[in-house]
């Protein structure tokens, strides 16, 4: 993988034939992992949730993320040309989350032992080793780009190890490993992701979202170089944990005076907007890095064409044969066969791949983030993306009001928020969304209207802010309500009626008062009415009944009827106090 990061997977035909005979005795499950005795392995829910986890720690890339060596592209496919040499701080910003959780769930049994496989075992020490032996905080210069080096090696060799040994003998019988290890191994892990995180702060206030690696076996060298600021890095830092409300609030002031804003949909493009060079300002080879070079000089004298060539405006050019680098190895390796040129191919080799890379620099070549207009290329907005920014300062916004962030904070990540959904199409009108504007639509590429109609991911985001706006909330099996980002305009100036179905798909109506609002939760009418008073929740049984609660929170008994669509409530009013919405 170090000698080539771009060639990662050897394909085992055999296996897979295999597979292919069990499931057509077997079904599906043929597809599962078996034990020696031949049937379905079955392992804790514990071992799951660790094996996903070491698996993406196996992959980290100090002060950089998680190494793209699997072959595919990220959440963002424009970027999949990355794979190989790219490191996704994305990725380091979920896994951040996700370690945050597994310490808190695991916490909840830290004084157990559980069964796990032996090979997993193995590798969960290992890795707990690399963490806790190799320092978490940055890694600058030479010196930092060896430690870098040690630590993925270190990591990677126990992945190697698990892998080889699964591979050739199966799982063994599990073994129990305390949680207290388990605990050990997350928070010497979580020092080392967060102090990355840390280090993909940009020098203006933005993050990170891709690194670039590129491996010096010589020197036993690990070196880390940045790409340029892309949406996906902010929303992810925002939605990391780590960004403190008030520091989101200057995070997002940022981004507002960016170069990923565009004013004329009023939100935010993947990538800032550049103008590509013209076909012939490419594959140009500067005069003075050509005449540097003496085997170039020699070649270009002896009208030689099979590496460099000069074109009719005395331009120099690579071969238009040549596609990659490798392409020139073997140019070069067919050159120093011959007499004639085996000194110096072998004098000036490095020096030939080096410009080579320096006129085409395939090593950040990004995909068509880099190199379209459309498609979620240069200058696109792509609203999915837009959405789960959407998402990412809600959950800042409630996070203020839980910790009590001063009201300055508070009011300012709201008014992002809302800033955030205006330039979202249903917000628009037609004429400016360039679509019908409540249609979900992929992408809208610069100078154009919304494109490629479907239903996209920004439909779940959009339907998870909805009901946050509205104040559901979930909290030790209990649900609460409160609407601290709901705007006073949306509720009722005139009284109404509304219809709402039942569990058994029967119609009931609901009476609407001015000054009251409507929704459902798990098909549960919900009925909000503004009050000067303090919040009551008053639930109305199927049976007539009606219980009366002081607060904003439903008792464990009603959430239970609720969640799990028993039909025992027919509907619930809360009482809103006017002081927690907002005016606009």
């Amino acid at each position: 993988m170090i000698e080539n990061p771009r060639t990662t997977i050897t394909f085992d035909h055999a296996l897979a034939g295999r597979i292919t005979a069990r499931e057509r005795a077997e079904g599906t499950d043929g597809r599962l992992v078996h034990g020696a005795d031949g049937g379905v392995l079955h392992v804790t829910l514990f071992e799951k949730l660790l094996v996903s986890t070491l698996s993406k720690l196996s992959n980290y890339v100090p002060d950089a993320g998680i190494w793209m060596n699997t072959q595919r592209p990220e959440w963002n496919d424009a970027n999949n040309a990355l794979v190989g040499n790219g490191v996704s701080v994305v990725t380091l910003v979920y896994l951040r989350r996700s370690l945050a959780f597994l310490l808190e769930l695991f916490e909840g049994c830290r004084d157990r032992e559980i069964a796990v496989s032996a090979e997993v075992v193995t590798w969960a020490r290992e890795l707990r080793m690399a963490f806790e032996s190799h320092g978490a905080e940055p890694y600058p210069g030479e010196q930092g780009d060896r430690e870098r080096f040690e630590m993925v090696a270190a990591l990677g060799e126990s992945f190697t190890r698990y892998r080889a040994s699964v591979e050739a003998h199966g799982f063994s019988a599990p073994e129990p490993l305390a949680v207290t290890e388990a605990l050990a191994l997350l928070r010497a892990a979580l020092a080392h992701v967060e102090a990355a995180l840390r280090a993909n702060e940009r020098e203006d206030g933005l993050w990170h979202a891709y690194n670039l690696l590129e491996f010096d076996r010589e020197k036993s060298a690990l070196r880390v170089s940045r790409l340029s600021e892309m949406l996906e890095g902010q929303v992810a830092a925002l939605s990391s944990g780590l960004v403190e409300p008030a520091q989101a609030v200057r995070v997002l002031d940022r981004m507002f005076a960016s170069r990923l804003y565009r004013a004329d949909q009023r939100s935010f493009q993947l990538y800032p907007e550049k103008t590509l060079p013209g076909f012939l300002e490419k594959n140009v080879a500067p005069a003075e890095r050509v005449d540097e070079i003496a085997l170039l000089r020699a070649l270009v004298a002896e009208r030689e064409t099979s590496v460099i060539v000069r074109d009719a405006s005395w331009t120099y050019r690579f071969s238009a044969d040549l596609r990659h680098g490798c392409d020139l190895s073997r140019a070069l390796d067919r050159l120093e066969a011959l007499p004639r040129w085996s000194a110096e191919v072998a004098r000036d080799r490095q020096a030939v791949l080096a410009l080579f890379e320096e006129v085409f620099q395939h090593h950040s070549f990004t995909g068509r983030s880099g190199t379209m207009y459309g498609y979620e290329g240069i200058g696109s907005i792509y609203w999915h993306m837009v959405a789960k920014l959407l998402l990412a300062v809600q959950e800042l916004s409630v996070r203020a009001e839980r910790e009590h962030a001063p009201d300055g904070v508070r009011r300012a990540l709201a008014a992002h928020y809302y800033r955030v959904r205006a330039g979202l199409g249903f917000e628009k009108s037609a004429e400016e969304y360039g679509a019908f504007p409540t249609d979900p639509y992929s992408h809208t590429p610069a100078k154009r209207g919304a494109q490629q109609p479907g239903m996209t991911g920004q439909v779940k985001e959009e339907i998870l802010t909805r009901m946050g706006e509205l104040g559901v909330r979930l909290e030790a099996g209990r649900l609460a309500f409160r609407p601290y980002l709901l705007r006073a305009s949306e509720f009722l100036a005139e009284p109404s009626v509304a219809q709402v179905y039942a569990y058994d798909g029967s119609a009931a109506e609901v009476e609407l008062p001015a000054g009251s609002l409507l929704f459902t939760v798990c098909q549960v009418p919900v009925r909000y009415e503004r009050t000067d008073d303090r919040p009551t929740v008053r639930v109305t049984w199927s049976d007539g009944r009606e219980s009366v609660l002081e607060g904003d929170t439903l008792d464990v008994a009603a959430s239970r009827a609720v969640l799990e669509r028993t039909g025992e409530v027919a509907r619930i009013d809360v009482r809103v106090p006017e002081s927690v919405l907002r005016a606009e």
